[in-house]
């Protein structure tokens, strides 16, 4: 589900309370750990989080207009989504970030860059955490142009 809102506060009105609860648990988990330098504010219809023009002029490679996202978080019709965007494609972050999920006891529903989950519980909110807290703005663009030149080179 593909929200219209303008802002993020728009974005959790429109919310049923479950889901707004969750979601609001979450958006504030991520902005205790969010480095400096990344900013929030809607993308794709989701609440998203992102490397803001400002300090990567050249934006996402797919359309130079959108910033560069980083973390995103979703209503979908069954169920909310957590987008780790990048983070979780590196193949060694994501085999760590696997296996501090399994050692939290969670059963992880995960895509390429997106978790799955119903209620809060089924997350592993302490490796989230530490996760969004790993990355600096700088050093997720020193990743993501990484990633972009060896997709280059395939």
């Amino acid at each position: 589900m593909v929200s219209k809102a303008a802002t993020v506060e728009e974005y959790l009105a429109e919310l049923p309370e479950d889901r707004r609860l969750a979601i609001s648990a979450l958006r504030e988990l991520v902005l205790q750990n969010l480095q400096p330098g990344f900013e929030e504010g809607m993308e794709y219809g989701m609440i998203g989080y992102y490397v803001p023009h400002s300090i990567y002029p050249a934006g996402y490679h797919c359309d130079r207009t959108k910033p560069l996202s980083f973390v995103s978080l979703a209503s979908q019709k069954n169920h909310m989504s957590l987008y780790l965007t990048f983070g979780l494609a590196d193949t060694n972050r994501r085999a760590e970030f696997e296996a501090a999920w399994a050692a939290a006891g969670k059963k992880l529903d995960a895509g390429v860059s997106c978790i799955r989950f119903k209620k809060l519980d089924q997350l592993a909110l302490d490796v989230v955490a530490e996760h969004i807290r790993s990355f600096t703005c700088e050093g997720y663009i020193e990743g993501y142009e990484h990633a972009l030149a060896m997709s280059k080179k395939k």
